[in-house]
């Protein structure tokens, strides 16, 4: 039993209250997900010809400054976007790929959290009342945010087991349930380049993802084409760059909240995560359907 949160902002000038808005969503979730929490957000994004990485380090003094010092002496210009606890977020110039294929050769050490231009993802081992103050949550700005509180079922309770996972630019998955088949998968998925840092079920479903839309597809055609190809049961919410999408299984014994406004739309494993937002009692509140793709986009109408 896991918690999983997602908020999307239609409206602009609510940009600067998302982390206000996402963390009593996350803290509701606590009783879901007492073994780790964490969150994504979706904030400005970095310059043209830069990429942004969340970095995390394990050292809570590791010296960041000598880091970016090295980055830059091997043509990354690096620089300090923000710096919270365990995680550091740098712009890099050039291809994410290029650093974050540098830092594991040079810095083991270092874990790779998210790649892209406007996604971060910070997340910890704790209760997520720890984990939203430890990286000051309610602070953040942004278009648009997920959030998991974690009840380990398989792999180990670890940082990097925790969600939400990103297994390519931009894009990250938070999961309620179990798949059955990810072994097969993840051999599969390896050898079509995709890199895994855990032993997690949830990061093979990114995976999944990840190269369905390298192959051309879009997220609306590779949600639905993992309904034939994940077995076993799940909530899956999902972020873009542009957007988020919610997916629950043909069975749908994981349960989903979703509530729309012309302001925001929002998800929730219960509707305990939503009853706190702003206009929530003249929203739209239904329970997503099995099987069905529900996408939001910030270039929709």
């Amino acid at each position: 039993m896991c918690g999983i949160v997602g908020l999307f902002l239609k409206q602009p000038g609510l940009q600067s209250r998302l982390g206000e808005m996402l963390a009593p969503m996350l803290l509701a979730m606590s009783e879901r997900g007492p073994d780790s929490a964490g969150f994504a957000v979706y904030r400005q994004g970095v310059a043209a010809g830069e990429s942004k990485l969340t970095l995390f380090h394990a050292e809570a003094e590791f010296d960041w400054p000598t880091l970016i010092g090295e980055l830059r002496q091997a043509d990354f210009a690096a620089r300090l976007v923000d710096h919270r606890a365990s995680h550091s977020v740098l712009a890099v110039a050039g291809p994410a790929d290029s650093a974050a294929q540098w830092l594991g050769r040079r810095h083991p050490e270092i874990e790779c959290m998210s790649a892209g231009r406007t996604m971060e993802i910070y997340k910890e081992v704790g209760r997520p009342a720890e984990v939203v103050e430890r990286f000051h949550l309610a602070d953040f700005s942004g278009t648009h945010a997920l959030g998991h509180t974690r009840m380990a079922t398989e792999s180990a309770v670890t940082t990097q087991g925790s969600h939400p996972f990103s297994t390519g630019a931009d894009l990250c998955l938070v999961h309620n349930g179990s798949l059955s088949n990810y072994h097969r998968l993840r051999r599969d998925l390896t050898r079509q380049g995709i890199v895994f840092r855990t032993e997690n079920d949830s990061e093979v479903a990114a995976g999944y993802l990840t190269a369905r839309l390298r192959s051309g597809a879009s997220l609306q055609q590779a949600l639905q084409s993992s309904l034939a190809e994940l077995d076993g049961f799940y909530t899956f919410a999902v972020g873009t760059a542009d957007g988020f999408a919610v997916l629950r299984d043909p069975i749908a014994c994981k349960p989903a909240v979703l509530a729309e406004t012309a302001d925001w739309v929002a998800m929730g494993s219960e509707y305990r995560a939503l009853a706190g937002l702003p206009g929530v009692a003249a929203a739209r509140i239904w329970e997503p359907e099995p099987g069905r793709v529900y996408g939001w986009s910030r270039g929709a109408a």
